[in-house]
Protein backbone atom coordinates (compact mmCIF):
# COMPACT_ATOMS: atom_id res chain seq x y z
CA UNK A 1 0.00 0.00 0.00
CA UNK A 2 1.01 3.64 -0.48
CA UNK A 3 2.25 5.42 2.63
CA UNK A 4 1.85 9.20 2.66
CA UNK A 5 4.75 11.50 3.41
CA UNK A 6 2.64 13.12 6.12
CA UNK A 7 2.22 9.81 7.95
CA UNK A 8 5.96 9.21 7.78
CA UNK A 9 6.58 12.72 9.12
CA UNK A 10 4.07 12.20 11.95
CA UNK A 11 5.63 8.89 13.02
CA UNK A 12 9.09 10.40 12.90
CA UNK A 13 8.03 13.34 15.08
CA UNK A 14 6.44 10.98 17.61
CA UNK A 15 9.37 8.57 17.83
CA UNK A 16 12.50 10.33 16.61
CA UNK A 17 13.31 7.40 14.30
CA UNK A 18 14.70 7.82 10.78
CA UNK A 19 12.37 8.50 7.86
CA UNK A 20 13.09 5.25 6.00
CA UNK A 21 12.63 3.22 9.17
CA UNK A 22 9.31 4.98 9.81
CA UNK A 23 8.15 4.25 6.28
CA UNK A 24 9.07 0.55 6.57
CA UNK A 25 7.24 0.21 9.87
CA UNK A 26 4.13 1.92 8.49
CA UNK A 27 4.16 -0.45 5.52
CA UNK A 28 4.58 -3.41 7.85
CA UNK A 29 1.67 -2.16 9.96
CA UNK A 30 -0.59 -1.58 6.95
CA UNK A 31 -0.63 2.16 7.52
CA UNK A 32 -1.90 1.88 11.12
CA UNK A 33 -0.03 4.54 13.12
CA UNK A 34 -0.38 2.85 16.52
CA UNK A 35 0.74 -0.53 15.16
CA UNK A 36 3.66 1.14 13.39
CA UNK A 37 4.76 2.70 16.67
CA UNK A 38 4.65 -0.71 18.35
CA UNK A 39 6.63 -2.31 15.49
CA UNK A 40 9.19 0.49 15.74
CA UNK A 41 9.40 0.02 19.50
CA UNK A 42 10.04 -3.72 19.23
CA UNK A 43 12.69 -3.25 16.55
CA UNK A 44 14.32 -0.55 18.62
CA UNK A 45 14.43 -2.73 21.73
CA UNK A 46 16.03 -5.54 19.72
CA UNK A 47 18.64 -3.11 18.41
CA UNK A 48 19.20 -1.83 21.95
CA UNK A 49 20.14 -5.34 23.08
CA UNK A 50 22.80 -5.48 20.35
CA UNK A 51 24.24 -2.12 21.41
CA UNK A 52 24.52 -3.12 25.09
CA UNK A 53 28.10 -4.39 24.75
CA UNK A 54 29.49 -1.28 23.07
CA UNK A 55 31.80 1.01 25.03
CA UNK A 56 30.10 4.04 26.56
CA UNK A 57 32.63 6.47 28.03
CA UNK A 58 31.03 9.87 27.29
CA UNK A 59 27.98 11.31 29.02
CA UNK A 60 27.09 13.48 31.99
CA UNK A 61 27.03 13.73 35.76
CA UNK A 62 23.63 15.10 36.72
CA UNK A 63 22.30 16.30 40.07
CA UNK A 64 18.80 16.38 41.50
CA UNK A 65 17.72 18.12 44.72
CA UNK A 66 14.37 17.29 46.28
CA UNK A 67 12.31 18.46 49.26
CA UNK A 68 13.86 21.89 49.79
CA UNK A 69 17.32 20.41 50.02
CA UNK A 70 16.42 17.38 52.14
CA UNK A 71 17.46 14.82 49.50
CA UNK A 72 20.25 15.17 46.92
CA UNK A 73 21.38 12.81 44.17
CA UNK A 74 24.37 12.68 41.83
CA UNK A 75 24.23 10.21 38.95
CA UNK A 76 26.66 9.40 36.14
CA UNK A 77 25.07 8.27 32.87
CA UNK A 78 27.29 7.26 29.96
CA UNK A 79 26.80 7.19 26.19
CA UNK A 80 29.12 6.52 23.25
CA UNK A 81 29.66 10.03 21.86
CA UNK A 82 29.85 13.59 23.14
CA UNK A 83 27.25 14.49 20.50
CA UNK A 84 24.60 12.29 22.15
CA UNK A 85 25.83 13.38 25.59
CA UNK A 86 24.67 16.91 24.72
CA UNK A 87 21.37 15.72 23.24
CA UNK A 88 18.29 17.03 25.06
CA UNK A 89 16.65 13.59 25.22
CA UNK A 90 19.79 12.12 26.79
CA UNK A 91 20.01 14.99 29.29
CA UNK A 92 16.35 14.50 30.21
CA UNK A 93 16.94 10.78 30.66
CA UNK A 94 19.82 11.45 33.06
CA UNK A 95 17.63 13.83 35.07
CA UNK A 96 14.85 11.23 35.15
CA UNK A 97 17.28 8.67 36.57
CA UNK A 98 18.47 11.11 39.24
CA UNK A 99 14.87 11.91 40.18
CA UNK A 100 14.03 8.21 40.34
CA UNK A 101 16.98 7.54 42.66
CA UNK A 102 15.78 10.35 44.95
CA UNK A 103 12.26 8.91 45.06
CA UNK A 104 12.90 5.15 45.15
CA UNK A 105 16.24 4.95 46.99
CA UNK A 106 17.82 1.94 45.21
CA UNK A 107 21.04 0.53 46.67
CA UNK A 108 22.67 -0.81 43.49
CA UNK A 109 22.52 -0.02 39.76
CA UNK A 110 22.20 -3.57 38.45
CA UNK A 111 21.77 -7.05 39.88
CA UNK A 112 25.38 -8.09 39.31
CA UNK A 113 26.52 -5.18 41.51
CA UNK A 114 24.98 -6.77 44.61
CA UNK A 115 27.67 -8.42 46.76
CA UNK A 116 27.27 -12.13 47.35
CA UNK A 117 27.21 -11.47 51.11
CA UNK A 118 24.12 -9.28 50.68
CA UNK A 119 22.42 -11.90 48.53
CA UNK A 120 23.11 -14.52 51.20
CA UNK A 121 21.69 -12.23 53.88
CA UNK A 122 18.48 -11.91 51.86
CA UNK A 123 18.32 -15.67 51.38
CA UNK A 124 18.74 -16.31 55.12
CA UNK A 125 16.12 -13.69 56.01
CA UNK A 126 13.59 -15.07 53.53
CA UNK A 127 14.18 -18.62 54.72
CA UNK A 128 13.63 -17.70 58.36
CA UNK A 129 10.50 -15.68 57.56
CA UNK A 130 9.03 -18.44 55.36
CA UNK A 131 9.48 -21.47 57.60
CA UNK A 132 5.80 -21.67 58.55
CA UNK A 133 4.37 -20.89 55.12
CA UNK A 134 6.46 -23.52 53.30
CA UNK A 135 6.22 -26.24 55.95
CA UNK A 136 5.08 -29.55 54.49
CA UNK A 137 5.41 -28.44 50.85
CA UNK A 138 7.51 -30.47 48.36
CA UNK A 139 11.15 -29.40 48.11
CA UNK A 140 10.89 -28.18 44.52
CA UNK A 141 7.88 -26.04 45.44
CA UNK A 142 9.74 -24.56 48.42
CA UNK A 143 12.69 -23.74 46.16
CA UNK A 144 10.40 -21.95 43.70
CA UNK A 145 8.74 -19.93 46.47
CA UNK A 146 12.04 -18.89 48.02
CA UNK A 147 13.55 -18.05 44.62
CA UNK A 148 10.53 -15.89 43.77
CA UNK A 149 10.78 -13.98 47.05
CA UNK A 150 14.53 -13.51 46.62
CA UNK A 151 14.06 -12.14 43.12
CA UNK A 152 11.41 -9.72 44.40
CA UNK A 153 13.63 -8.50 47.24
CA UNK A 154 16.68 -8.02 45.02
CA UNK A 155 14.63 -6.21 42.39
CA UNK A 156 13.40 -3.80 45.05
CA UNK A 157 16.95 -2.59 45.79
CA UNK A 158 18.24 -2.61 42.19
CA UNK A 159 17.80 0.56 40.12
CA UNK A 160 17.30 -1.08 36.71
CA UNK A 161 14.78 -3.58 38.11
CA UNK A 162 12.62 -1.03 39.93
CA UNK A 163 9.37 0.26 38.39
CA UNK A 164 10.20 3.63 36.84
CA UNK A 165 8.76 6.32 39.11
CA UNK A 166 7.25 8.34 36.21
CA UNK A 167 5.76 5.25 34.52
CA UNK A 168 5.42 2.24 36.88
CA UNK A 169 4.28 0.01 34.00
CA UNK A 170 7.91 -0.26 32.90
CA UNK A 171 11.15 -0.81 34.78
CA UNK A 172 14.05 1.64 34.71
CA UNK A 173 15.90 -0.94 32.62
CA UNK A 174 13.11 -1.02 30.04
CA UNK A 175 13.00 2.77 29.97
CA UNK A 176 16.75 2.79 29.36
CA UNK A 177 16.38 0.44 26.39
CA UNK A 178 13.73 2.70 24.89
CA UNK A 179 16.11 5.66 25.07
CA UNK A 180 18.90 3.54 23.55
CA UNK A 181 16.57 2.62 20.68
CA UNK A 182 15.66 6.25 20.13
CA UNK A 183 19.17 7.72 20.28
CA UNK A 184 20.97 4.85 18.55
CA UNK A 185 23.79 4.53 21.07
CA UNK A 186 24.54 2.34 24.05
CA UNK A 187 23.50 4.16 27.23
CA UNK A 188 24.60 2.98 30.64
CA UNK A 189 23.79 4.20 34.11
CA UNK A 190 27.20 3.80 35.71
CA UNK A 191 26.81 4.91 39.31
CA UNK A 192 24.91 7.14 41.69
CA UNK A 193 25.08 8.51 45.20
CA UNK A 194 22.08 9.63 47.26
CA UNK A 195 22.20 11.89 50.31
CA UNK A 196 19.38 12.47 52.77
CA UNK A 197 19.62 15.00 55.58
CA UNK A 198 20.10 13.28 58.93
CA UNK A 199 20.57 9.84 57.40
CA UNK A 200 22.63 7.59 59.67
CA UNK A 201 22.61 9.98 62.62
CA UNK A 202 21.24 8.55 65.83
CA UNK A 203 18.86 10.98 67.47
CA UNK A 204 18.10 10.68 71.15
CA UNK A 205 14.38 10.15 71.68
CA UNK A 206 13.12 11.78 74.88
CA UNK A 207 9.88 11.07 76.65
CA UNK A 208 7.73 14.19 76.19
CA UNK A 209 6.43 14.15 79.78
CA UNK A 210 9.97 13.83 81.15
CA UNK A 211 11.14 16.66 78.90
CA UNK A 212 8.42 18.95 80.28
CA UNK A 213 9.42 18.05 83.84
CA UNK A 214 13.04 18.91 83.07
CA UNK A 215 12.04 22.30 81.71
CA UNK A 216 9.93 23.01 84.82
CA UNK A 217 12.80 21.95 87.06
CA UNK A 218 10.88 19.11 88.66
Amino acid sequence: MSISAQDVKTLRERTGAGMMECKKCLEEAGGDMDKAMEVLKQKGLAQAEKKAGRTAAEGVVTSYIHGNGKIGVLVEVNCETDFVGKNEDFQNFARDIAMHVAASNPEYVRREDIPEERVQEEKDLIKSQSEETVAGKPEHVVDQILEGKLNKNLSAITLLDQPFVKDPDKTVGEYTKEVVAKLGENIRVRRFVRYEVGEGIEVEQKDFAEEVKEQLGE
